[in-house]
This record gives C-alpha cells, structure tokens and sequence, in this order.
C-alpha cells in the first residue's frame, strides 16, 4: 500500500487530554466514539482505560490512568505528555477521529470486496456482504439514541396532554376511524401484517392506506413482486375517480371518462408515493432500497406485497424459518429507521371455514410472533357466507370485515367496511351496514 490510512493523531491525543481535564467531556465524545476508532495504539488503549474506569464509576483523569500503568514506563510517559493537550473544541477533534475511522474502514471492505469479486460467491451474497460490512459502520458512527426513563415519562404525559386535548392521531393516518382510535394511526417502529386469502384484497387495502397516508402529507414506498408501478399507479387512480383500473390500462376511454380521469389524476398527482421495481426480487434488496428511500426521501412507511413470494437467498432454511427471519428483519428495521412497515402475507386455504385467524399465516406462525399487529381482510361474499358474531346479521354486499387479530400495543378489533369491487377500494362506511332480511340468515 502506498498511502497511509487516513488517521489524526494529533486530534486523538486531544480529546484524551480533553478529558483528563474536563469531567464532561467524555460524556460528549463517548457517544460517537469507540477504543477501536483511535488509529495510534498507546490512544486507542488509554481510551479503553478512561472507557473502563467510567463503567466502574471512577473518575477518568491522569492519577487513576498512571496507576493502571504503574509497572509501564512508556504508557506513564504517554499519559504525562498526552496529558497537556487540551481543546475547547474536542467535540469537533473527536468528529474527525471517527471521520478517519470511516474512512479506513471503507477502505478495509473495498479490499474485501475486491478480492470476493473473483471468487465464486453469488452475486447476490456480495451484495447481501456489502451490506452487513456497511451497516456495521453505520452502527458504530451514529449517534447513540440512549434516554433515561425521565425522557421516557415525559413524552408519555405529552401523549397523555395530546389525548385531552382530542389528538388522539399520534401516527399515520390509516383512513380507518376504528383503527386509528385504538392505535392512534400507524406508529413508526411497528411491522404491520395484512393478511387474507388470494383475491380478498390484501393489496387493495394496503393501497387504500396508502393513499390515506400520502395524502396526510406521508412519504411510502412501495414494493411489490406482482404488479409493476404502472399497475399500483393505476390501481391509486381508480380509487381516485371511479374508474377500474382493467379500463384505465386495457381499455379506449370513452370521451366523457376523461374528465373524470383528470380530475383523479390531480388529487393524486403530487403525492409522495415510490416505487422501486428493480429491488423487489429478493429481501436483501428491499431493505437496502428501504435505507435508500429513508435518506433519500424521508419516508414515513413502507409496503411490501407479499413475504411468501420473495427470494430470501438462504437455501440452508426451511420455508417456515426464512419467512421467520424475514418478519424479523423487517421488524428490526421499521425499529431502526424509525418506520412503519406493511407487509401482506398469504393465508392457508380452508374451504370449509375460510373466517381468517392466526393459525392460517402460510408457512411460518414466526411471522406473527414479529408483527406488531397483524389483520385479516375477511369478505364472505367470496363463498357465500355471512360474517360471524356480532356482525351475523349485515350485509356481506359491497363490505368487508377488518380482524386486528394481534394488536401488540392496542389489543384486538373486528369491524366492517365498505369495499367497492369496481375500484377495489376500501372505505371507511358513514352508517351501519344494510341488515340482511330476516328469515335468510343461516348458520356460518
């Protein structure tokens, strides 16, 4: 190698002496600073040892460091000499010190990289590599997000201050009045799961959602492995004008359709909807796409449509663990970008009761053990049912059930809505359901 690592010596031995002589400085640098961040050695140790004597309460400064060394002669002549350096601005020194380290670091996973390029590891394991080897610097860089159970009360009693005063939608809004009620909206950090048989509209309520939340003013990105951005594109402006989506894409519009195909066009035409359709053939790729759209485009949320048709790239897992560890990682997700984050998921079939619940989620009960909330989309005009208890009695015509069968923070629900086939929209409903006459009904 002919040039040097990037590294700051000086600023290094700054920030030690720093804190040697400030009592609060180690709690400024500490959370964006590691012993492994120091290039020089006789630094990268002391820094461990000043790290050490705080975890033991102790104080960190030039009497309890030469005692640690006391049989070392170089270590006792570094700490006198490092221990005359100090800076009113070591918050700024401690910056470049793990700015450097960055930078070294990239330059040790590009070595990496460039050697694995040649080997025979699939193309989607280099990816899948770079992007833990990325991650990890990401972790050990940013800022440390540590609060006191202080903080925590605090925003509980704003919460409580914003419940008094009626504002209650402390999260996205879902369009859904029962929904957000119990959970204030989609909360950020949660793993949302829909949930529904082929053709229920597990898509059409998540695109539903969607158009809600973008028009409250949030960012979602959206993913999908059978239908490409034209199709989810289409499907927002039916919702919008009343139009079906078969027509818009397939059909010669008639003249009198298409001022009503403007006028849908403009209530959807700005919103902060995306698309990605080059990273939906595998986990790996969404999720860095997901940490693409976050820092790209700020997004509040994201759709995934649908866990059991996506590649996980790990041939060694049964279906039930992948989908498992997919659920999982999505979750650790959503809680680290400080995101929502939908993803459906395909029921078992059961011709004789297809009324959705847990034990039905295709391939892995794991999923629901990750989710958040976890809610069924039941419309028993598909078999000519009628809905269970208490909902017997209503008309399954142009309606469908939402069952929060799992609600990790606000419990379980069970309502209906509107549903409009034409447009495969879901709607929240301004009255009761029609009843069904009586005399007609029979037995789920």
């Amino acid at each position: 190698m002919d040039k040097i690592l990037p590294h700051n010596i000086d600023s290094e031995r700054i920030v030690i002496g720093s804190i040697l002589s400030n009592v609060n400085a180690f709690s400024e640098v500490s959370v964006i600073l590691s012993p492994e961040m120091f290039y020089n050695k006789i630094n990268s140790t002391l820094y461990c040892n000043i790290v050490e004597l705080n975890n033991k309460g102790k104080p960190a400064d030039i009497i309890m460091l030469s005692e640690m060394h006391k049989d070392n002669n170089d270590m006792l002549v570094g700490i006198t000499d490092i221990s005359c350096c100090y800076s009113v601005d070591y918050y700024d020194h401690a910056l470049n010190i793990q700015e450097k380290y960055v930078r070294r670091k990239l330059w040790y996973i590009s070595q990496k990289l460039s050697s694995d390029i040649f080997s025979e590891k699939e193309t989607s394991e280099l990816i899948f590599s770079l992007q833990n080897d990325i991650e990890s610097i990401h972790g050990s860089s940013s800022n440390s997000d540590i609060h006191d159970l202080k903080y925590a009360l605090k925003c509980v009693y704003k919460q409580i201050e914003n419940n008094l005063n009626g504002e209650y939608l402390t999260g996205t809004d879902t369009g859904f009045s029962e929904i957000n009620r119990a959970s204030g909206g989609l909360q950020k950090s949660d793993l949302i799961i829909i949930a529904g048989e082929t053709g229920a509209g597990k898509t059409s309520s998540a695109l539903s959602i969607v158009d809600k939340a973008a028009k409250s003013g949030e960012s979602v990105a959206i993913y999908s492995m059978e239908m490409k951005k034209e199709q989810c594109a289409a499907r927002l402006l039916s919702m919008n004008c009343g139009i079906p989506s078969s027509k818009i894409l397939f059909s010669k519009l008639e003249s009198e359709h298409l001022d009503t195909l403007d006028n849908g066009v403009n209530k959807i035409y700005d919103l902060p909807i995306y698309f990605d359709d080059k990273s939906t053939s595998n986990i790996d790729m969404i999720i860095s796409s997901i940490r693409s759209m976050k820092v790209k485009y700020g997004i509040s949320g994201a759709v995934i449509d649908y866990l059991q048709i996506l590649n996980v790239n790990q041939r060694s897992q049964n279906k039930e663990q992948a989908m498992g560890d997919v659920a999982r990682r999505l979750k650790n997700l959503a809680k680290e970008l400080d995101i929502w984050i939908i993803a459906l998921s395909q029921l078992n079939r059961d011709s004789q009761n297809p009324l959705p619940n847990l034990n039905r989620l295709r391939d892995s009960g794991q999923i629901a053990e990750a989710a958040d909330i976890v809610m069924f989309i039941y419309r028993p005009e598909m078999y000519g049912k009628y809905y269970p208890e208490p909902f017997a009695n209503y008309s399954t015509k142009g309606t469908a059930m939402i069952d929060i069968s799992k609600g990790r923070n606000i419990g379980t629900l069970k309502f209906i809505c509107g549903f409009d086939a034409k447009t495969t929209c879901f709607h929240e409903l301004n009255k009761d359901p029609l009843k069904i006459e009586e005399g007609n009904q029979f037995p789920f």
